[in-house]
């Protein structure tokens, strides 16, 4: 079972989130629907910098380390030494970390983001065209 509170006005909509937020109500009890960001929001609910950086930094960590490690056992197990040079080469073998860093890093990034987003929501879904140009604030209340 849910409350809905529609609101025109911002400055109405961050009245009622502040007394909602007030009378005990969490972050993970509101479902905001805005038209355009709203920073306060951000205030009123104590939401701080995301976890979003962490799964973009482990994923770019993983992708050079894995590049530098996929390059490296190639050239060990399939040595081929041409014109004297040192099997080991830095030079091509950080090409290929530096492209796996940002294709690890995006992935994760878009995994991350699907996480913390929970998405895909399959149920439970406000139509956006029902909150067009309005402030929405869905009250999850546990039967």
């Amino acid at each position: 079972m849910s409350r809905t509170f529609e609101f025109v006005d911002q400055r109405a909509f961050l009245d009622k989130l502040r007394d909602l937020r007030e009378q005990g109500y969490g972050r993970y009890d509101l479902e905001l629907i805005l038209p355009w960001p709203v920073p306060e929001v951000e205030e009123i609910l104590g939401i701080g910098p995301g976890a979003m950086r962490f799964f973009s930094l482990a994923g770019g960590l993983g992708g050079f380390a894995g590049g530098l490690l996929l390059t490296i056992l190639t050239v060990l197990s399939w040595p081929l030494i041409t014109g004297g040079k040192p099997i080991i080469s830095w030079p091509p073998f950080l090409l290929i970390a530096y492209l796996l860093t940002i294709l690890f890093g995006s992935l994760t990034t878009f995994a991350g983001f699907l996480l913390l987003a929970r998405r895909p929501a399959l149920r439970g879904m406000i139509e956006p065209e029902a909150a067009a140009n309005r402030f929405v604030i869905v009250l999850k209340e546990e039967a």
